[in-house]
């Protein structure tokens, strides 16, 4: 398996993680674990758009991974 498909999975199951803490925040009926879902689905989006920034440097060096 090559670093671009493991860094495209990681991105995969962070997004999805991202997204369960998102709707978490919007379902949950307690003020402070809302805040908690939405303080931890932020966090995860900013990690989410580094590594995509990473995945495209990572493509334009090696451009054999691009597309996969």
């Amino acid at each position: 398996m090559t670093v671009a498909t493991n860094v495209k999975k990681c991105l995969a199951s962070l997004k999805s993680a991202q997204a369960s803490l998102k709707q978490l925040s919007i379902e949950t009926g307690h003020p402070h674990a809302k805040d908690t879902f939405k303080k931890a689905s932020d966090t995860t989006l900013r990690i989410i758009d580094r590594i995509e920034q990473r995945l495209q440097t990572l493509e334009r060096e090696e451009p054999q991974y691009k597309g996969y």
